[in-house]
């Protein structure tokens, strides 16, 4: 699994102003982050906007990121929900040719216990041919997935060999590292977090920032899995600031302003999302300004 060790980037998926898929962006983009030092790309996450995307975009934007991929880079595919029978089918019906891992969202809304989230996951593990990342965010789903119930599915489970951990707890990324079974990677799910958590042991990062900011935000995280705390802090603290304003009105509004200014992506989003204000887009504007 060490392909999936150091800068994953959660893709986001650029829209025209009529709100249909911009490929001709979407093209842009992924070359930007190939050609800037990132290790993996990560199709249809939250940042992707994938629950306002229908079937037939899901299927043609993940074939056309594999395309214009070619063989580069790994692919690690979004596929999660509320439903297990849902995801279940999801994971049976979806063409994976080209797809390396599958990074799977704690049901939300739901908020099954302890015993659910584990019931949920080993029912995916069995129907899984790719290798699951687990994704924990419990700002978003409502429920956390504890430590022992991650180091249980660990455990349990051989294609469940990552967790996306995002839940803002740096006790509760130490006690997964401290505990986890050889191999298993943790992976931060906060841009924010990451040097404090790969200092702790975790493995890199799925990155919302590094969109924008592939080269520098990837030899963060690099500089930090080579130890050279130096280095990395000092690239940390350069994004710091950025960070805050990407995330302050909603992700992925904040990040494709900050494509906007670049000239790399537009800026539109799909409803019930919208765009960030005029206040935040000029001071993302600033601070890229200074860089």
């Amino acid at each position: 699994m060490n392909k999936f060790i150091g800068t994953g980037v959660a893709i986001i998926t650029p829209f025209n102003e009529d709100k249909s898929v911009d490929y001709s962006s979407l093209e842009k983009l992924v070359e930007h982050l190939i050609t800037n030092g990132i290790d993996y790309l990560v199709v249809q996450g939250t940042t992707g906007e994938s629950v306002t995307l229908t079937k037939e975009e899901k299927e043609e934007t993940l074939a056309f990121i594999i395309k214009v991929n070619n063989g580069r880079l790994p692919i690690v595919l979004g596929i999660g929900g509320n439903s297990t029978a849902a995801v279940i089918d999801a994971f049976r019906s979806t063409d994976l040719a080209g797809v390396q891992a599958i990074l799977s969202v704690s049901p939300y809304y739901n908020k099954p216990t302890q015993e659910g989230i584990y019931q949920h996951y080993k029912a995916v593990s069995e129907v899984s041919t790719l290798p699951i990342i687990l994704y924990n965010v419990p700002g978003r789903t409502a429920s956390n997935i504890l430590p022992k119930t991650t180091l249980r599915l660990a455990r349990d489970f051989d294609n469940i060999v990552a967790i996306k951990e995002a839940s803002g707890s740096l006790e509760q990324c130490m006690e997964i590292i401290n505990n986890k079974p050889e191999g298993f990677l943790v992976i931060s799910g906060d841009d924010a977090l990451t040097l404090p958590m790969i200092a702790s042991g975790g493995d890199g990062v799925i990155s919302v920032l590094a969109n924008a900011f592939p080269r520098g935000f990837s030899d963060m995280v690099l500089a930090a899995l080579s130890s050279n705390m130096v280095r990395a802090k000092e690239l940390h603290y350069k994004y710091f600031e950025m960070i805050h304003y990407l995330f302050v009105e909603g992700n992925p509004a904040g990040v494709k302003a900050a494509l906007k200014v670049l000239g790399i992506t537009g800026d539109a989003v799909r409803l019930p999302l919208v765009n960030v204000s005029e206040k935040t887009f000029k001071k993302i504007k600033e601070i890229i300004a200074t860089y």
